[in-house]
C-alpha cells in the first residue's frame, strides 16, 4: 500500500487554530481543482510512491507529535484514509487540509479536518461539497481564502445558511495573499462582529511560497 508524496517537512503551522506550532507535513501529489491563488501547483504532478511504512517512518523521525496531511488535494488518494488513521493510532495529533469538494464523510473521528469552502474568487466555488457540512464534527475548522469584498460577503452568508460557527470549532477567514489586503478584511469583520479567526498565512510572511515551508 502506497501514496503519491510531494515531500513531507518539517515547519511552522502557517494557518487554522495551531499556527505556530512545529508541524510535520506530508503533502501528497494530485488534485482535481485549480484554484486561482494556488500556492502549490508543485505538488499537481510528479512526486514519489511511498509505502505507508515509509511515510510514517519518516515523519516520526522529526519527533514532532503533531502532522498535517496536505496537498495538492489528499483525498484524491484513496488510501490516504488509511494513512491518517495509523498515524492516529500512534498518539499523533492529526489534521486533514482538504479543498471540501470530496467527501470527508470517511475521515477518522480522531482526525481534525480544515476544510476550505471555495469562494467564487477561487473560480471553483462550484465544487464545493455541500455535503460534507454535515460530518464536521466539533473539532473541526472551517476555512475560507477570500479575494475580495464579494467573497467575505458570500462566506457570511454561508456561514448563517449552514450555521457553520455552531457546528466547527472555528470559521477562519483569510487574505488571498498579494490580492486582497488584510487591513481590509480585519475591518470587516470587526465592523459586523462576526464570531470568526482571520488568519495571515504566517509560513508565507517568513518564507514566501518556498517548498518545504
Amino acid at each position: 500500500m502506497s501514496l503519491r508524496i510531494t515531500e513531507i517537512f518539517v515547519s511552522l503551522q502557517g494557518e487554522a487554530n495551531t499556527v505556530g506550532l512545529p508541524t510535520v507535513f506530508v503533502r501528497l501529489t494530485g488534485c482535481p481543482l485549480r484554484c486561482v491563488y494556488c500556492d502549490s501547483e508543485y505538488a499537481f504532478s510528479g512526486g514519489q510512491n511511498l509505502s505507508l511504512p515509509a511515510i510514517i517512518q519518516a515523519v516520526e523521525g522529526f519527533g514532532v507529535a503533531r502532522v498535517t496531511v496536505t496537498g495538492g488535494e489528499p483525498l484524491a488518494q484513496a488510501k490516504v484514509h488509511t494513512l491518517m488513521s495509523q498515524l492516529c493510532d500512534r498518539d499523533m495529533s492529526v489534521s486533514l487540509e482538504t479543498s471540501g469538494a470530496l467527501d470527508v464523510a470517511q475521515v477518522d473521528p480522531r482526525v481534525v479536518k480544515v476544510i476550505d469552502i471555495k469562494t467564487p474568487g477561487s473560480k471553483e466555488s462550484h465544487r464545493n461539497l455541500w455535503s460534507n457540512v454535515r460530518h464536521l464534527n466539533p473539532h473541526d475548522q472551517v476555512k475560507f481564502v477570500l479575494c475580495d469584498r464579494q467573497d467575505y460577503d458570500w462566506a457570511i452568508m454561508k456561514c448563517d445558511q449552514f450555521d457553520l460557527t455552531q457546528r466547527a470549532a472555528e470559521v477562519l477567514m483569510s487574505p488571498s495573499f498579494g490580492q486582497l489586503n488584510p487591513t481590509d478584511l480585519a475591518q470587516w469583520i470587526v465592523a459586523d462582529r462576526r464570531d470568526v479567526r482571520m488568519q495571515i498565512q504566517l509560513h508565507k510572511l517568513l518564507w514566501g511560497d518556498k517548498p518545504g515551508y
